[in-house]
């Protein structure tokens, strides 16, 4: 199973791809999609982003044809108007999705750092370093790819957590994989 992962952000929206062969997990690809305008241009353009987003994440499903998407939910954060913005940027990543007649799993923070890491109030850093350890990765994915690559993993580990990650030959000793 061929699976998408999404990290949606109105700035650098994380992707990941990934492949599930039994247990095994293999990556694919990774990247961000950047809606950030360049200097003298309008930042302010939130249709425009919007598009970028949707013709970005549309171009990735045709190129590498996920069978199925995980993507991030939104958290609330203090800002109102920073929550809504996320949103739609959430939003363009799901149409991409439904678009193409994928499915769509949704996941909170918490679920996929707990996922993939066995603790959801990690640090991105770790998050980094376990994603780069479960699919055998020669350096630590950047930051809002790990995400995206994080969710992925989430999904294809059925969103249980550690339980399921013990069957991929990882143990689990004092709230750590080893």
């Amino acid at each position: 199973m061929r699976i998408l992962g999404i990290d949606p952000g109105l700035r650098c929206t994380g992707f990941g791809v990934i492949e599930k062969v039994g247990e095994q997990l293999r990556y694919v690809t990774s990247g961000v999609i950047k809606t950030a305008a360049a200097k003298g241009e309008d930042t302010e353009d939130l249709p425009a982003r919007l598009k970028i987003i949707l013709a970005g994440l549309q171009q990735i499903i045709q190129l590498h044809q996920p069978e199925q998407v995980a993507v991030e939910k939104v958290f609330v954060n203090v800002n109102p108007q920073s929550t809504l913005l996320l949103g739609q940027a959430r939003g363009a990543a799901i149409c991409a999705a439904v678009l193409n007649d994928l499915t769509v799993a949704e996941y909170t923070a918490l679920q996929v750092k707990q996922a993939v890491v066995g603790n959801g109030h990690a640090a991105k850093e770790q998050v980094q370093e376990m994603v780069k350890r479960l699919l055998n990765l020669p350096a630590a994915p950047q930051a809002d790819s790990a995400d995206a690559l994080a969710c992925a993993i989430c999904h294809a580990h059925g969103g249980q957590g550690m339980g399921k990650l013990a069957t991929a030959g990882f143990r689990v000793r004092g709230g750590r994989l080893v």
